[in-house]
């Protein structure tokens, strides 16, 4: 079961593309959700307002299942696509890049678009930290008071996320860990004695 993925780190990535005096800046930001995506858009478009197009393209979850590609402007698949396209073949998730163009007064045709997007999103990614991020799966558990030491071994031993814990005649605490782990944790903390 894969239950790692990969992101990069909170700091921005920027890379720049040049080509017949069009200017290609590239940002690569760390994100977690599509609202995220949209603040971070605005921001730019606001910024750099000015520039012709303001293309991006972002992939979120470690199923990669929440991703989209926009143009802006540019004619069909030669921004967004290129972009979202570094992201897959660098295997990244949570990210979003945004590539600002200042139009510099020569076409460059539907290749060179794709060329130029795709390189100054490349070079955004290289300015970036990529880090491994296990998928967490929720464990809780609810015991007796008298058991804490035991279920406080299992923690320690296993080391998983304490999420949230709950101390009253009934105890419940409730743990992340890595999902291949998750079914061990169980196990062990099922396999406890009141003694």
């Amino acid at each position: 079961m894969e239950d790692t993925y990969k992101t990069i780190t909170e700091k921005t990535g920027e890379g720049f593309y040049s080509e017949k005096r069009s200017k290609f800046l590239a940002f690569a930001h760390h994100v977690s959700s599509a609202d995220e995506v949209k603040e971070i858009v605005q921001e730019y478009r606001k910024k750099y307002y000015d520039a012709r197009h303001v293309c991006y393209a972002y992939m979120l979850g470690p199923e990669k299942a929440d991703f989209k590609a926009n143009d802006d402007g540019e004619p069909s698949s030669t921004a967004g696509k290129p972009i979202l396209g570094q992201i897959l073949s660098n295997g990244l998730t949570d990210i979003l890049i945004v590539v600002i163009r200042y139009y510099g007064g020569v076409n460059l045709g539907t290749g060179g678009l794709i060329v130029a997007y795709r390189t100054a999103a490349a070079n955004s990614i290289e300015h970036c930290e990529v880090k491994e991020c296990f998928v967490e799966e929720e464990v809780q558990f609810s015991f007796p008071y008298v058991m804490m030491n035991a279920v406080m071994k299992v923690v320690k031993t296993m080391e998983p996320r304490i999420v949230s814990q709950q101390y009253d005649n009934t105890c419940t605490i409730t743990l992340s860990i890595r999902k291949s782990k998750a079914e061990e944790l169980r196990n062990k903390l099922n396999s406890l004695s009141f003694s």
